[in-house]
């Protein structure tokens, strides 16, 4: 009944924005004059074809190719150019809204498993309400989080398919599987544990009872020099000696936990290779297609170079945090991170400093502003990097304690430290690389963060819900009825949540540009970037971009 509920309240607001985007954008837009083109080779049987633009596999069109076929089966028995005119922009759009659909269906299985205890009203809210964020419908993502219920075998392969809708996918890829992994040792740990206990409980407790007299007089002098060296030592140890104690039991503690995971990883190696082995094959495919292709997208490699931009670890958090707001911006999660800092000061006070410090030099140093974000103003990062972090030099400094505070609530409300750490590796290893900032990137990391919260709470769910349904509706009253004109290139302008960016390498040039003409070439770009922009901030970067 659940799942039926969720697709039924999914479809209730996909199909109607889906004819009215299609009314009012008929047309390709942004990326979309490079994917409905491609698609539509595709469905003309023409899987030769490729547009060097395009950085990523051909799994979505695939996927619409199949949508289109189930849709017009008939189609297949008459020439191919019928078939291919059957791949409108309209229908090929509708592909999206079908995996928003099955999408939150998915959602609200891996919510029942994750929280069995759930009744299917409350599961039915939390699907219903992640499905509905942000403009996902036009973009669903969440098919790559893998649904974890599933058997491993099944789970490799719906990963191994995301992988080839994503190239990045890989990365939740291996982390599902890494956590498939820890929870299979952690199982087989508290098993053993269980045996070795009802195993030697009999004798254990003949034991304490032949000499509880004795052991209860030995306890009692132990208590009292106990005390009274905690007394003697209170004044001897330095603080930093006590800080360097307690930071060692916790690196100790975490060291000790990944210690046994691997130890017993050792012990069941077959097993867990061969329930693993799906994943291994298709992270070693994917090494074998980089050696390959010589670099992780398909198209415009230029464009999307590997680039050590560690700020976006500072973003992802504070796009999370204010994604979720009753999770993390309340008062009573500030009193419960100040209750935590006193408790377990001075090391609290190390971690929170040596966090601003990292934080601080991160953003001085590994901020990227790539030319995509500084030129196009039909994406909301756009804004947000000139409004916001570029508004002042000290903008980008004091929105560190932010970044900060996001991180240490987060880890406050997930689950165990070793879930944290896995988390935080794969997310890092997922955006570090990226030049580009946008908030498709963090839509992964911020669903497998808020599915594994402690979060049960209706009423939390409800302001999320409202929260997500007004970005909705922003979003779409912009794109649609706010258009704008660029006076370097014809044809209406919308704003978007986010995109690929403006490709200035499209932009005519001489390969070789000298004298004159490389004059004339500059000149032309600036004019095209004070159209859009209203002045030549940071247009130098543009220039060192573009090698000139």
């Amino acid at each position: 009944m659940g799942r039926i509920a969720v697709a039924a309240i999914v479809s209730f607001w996909v199909i109607p924005i889906s004819i009215l985007v299609n009314r009012v954008v008929p047309e390709p837009y942004m990326d979309e004059i490079f994917h409905v083109p491609q698609a539509q080779q595709y469905c003309k049987g023409n899987f030769k074809s490729w547009d060097p633009m395009i950085t990523t596999p051909p799994g979505l069109y695939y996927l619409s190719l199949a949508y289109v076929a189930s849709l017009f089966p008939g189609m297949f028995a008459v020439k191919a150019v019928s078939f291919f005119d059957v791949c409108s922009t309209a229908v090929l759009r509708s592909t999206n809204g079908v995996l928003a659909v099955l999408c939150s269906i998915i959602l609200y299985e891996i919510i029942t498993y994750l929280r069995p205890a759930l009744d299917d009203r409350k599961a039915t809210l939390q699907a219903v309400v992640l499905a509905l964020f942000t403009c996902r419908f036009g973009f669903p993502k969440v098919v790559v989080i893998l649904h974890q219920s599933s058997p491993y075998l099944h789970l490799a392969k719906l990963g191994a398919f995301a992988v080839l809708i994503r190239q990045t996918n890989i990365i939740w890829m291996i982390f599902v599987a890494c956590i498939g992994v820890i929870n299979i040792t952690l199982a087989h740990r508290r098993i053993g544990a269980e045996v070795n206990e009802n195993h030697v409980s009999e004798r254990k407790n003949d034991f304490l009872t032949s000499t509880s007299s004795i052991s209860v007089g030995s306890n009692l002098r132990k208590r009292k020099s106990g005390k009274a060296v905690d007394k003697d030592d209170i004044s001897i140890p330095s603080t930093i000696f006590a800080l360097t104690l307690q930071a060692l039991h916790l690196l100790g503690w975490l060291l000790g936990e990944i210690q046994d995971i691997i130890l017993t990883s050792w012990h069941m190696k077959w097993g867990i290779l061969v329930s693993f082995c799906p994943f291994l094959l298709a992270l070693l495919a994917f090494i074998a297609f980089i050696h390959w292709n010589g670099s992780v997208v398909l198209g415009a490699k230029e464009a999307h170079a590997v680039s050590p931009h560690f700020a976006q670890i500072m973003y992802v958090s504070l796009f999370s945090v204010l994604l979720s707001p009753p999770l993390h911006i309340t008062f009573g999660q500030v009193a419960t991170l100040l209750q935590s800092f006193w408790k377990n000061r001075p090391l609290s006070f190390f971690q929170w400093l040596f966090a601003l410090t990292v934080g601080l030099l991160t953003v001085h140093f590994f901020s990227i502003a790539h030319p995509y974000l500084l030129a196009d103003n039909r994406h909301y990062p756009f804004y947000l990097w000139r409004k916001v972090i570029k508004a002042h030099w000290s903008m980008k400094f004091l929105l560190v304690p932010l970044y900060v505070y996001s991180w240490f609530s987060i880890f406050g409300r997930t689950q165990r430290k070793i879930w944290v750490l896995v988390y935080f590796l794969a997310t890092a290893a997922t955006l570090v690389p990226a030049p580009l900032i946008e908030f498709r990137y963090y839509t992964i990391p911020f669903y497998f963060l808020i599915l594994h919260s402690d979060n049960t709470d209706n009423r939390h769910w409800l302001l999320m819900g409202v929260l997500y349904m007004s970005l909705n509706v922003f979003t779409l009253m912009m794109f649609l009825f706010r258009p704008f004109h660029w006076d370097h290139e014809p044809g209406i302008q919308r704003f978007i949540w986010d995109g690929n960016g403006l490709d200035l390498t499209q932009y005519p040039r001489d390969p070789n540009p000298i004298g004159s003409d490389l004059s004339r070439f500059k000149m032309n770009l600036d004019r095209i970037w004070i159209s859009m922009c209203g002045s030549k901030m940071d247009l130098e970067q543009v220039w060192i971009y573009l090698n000139i």
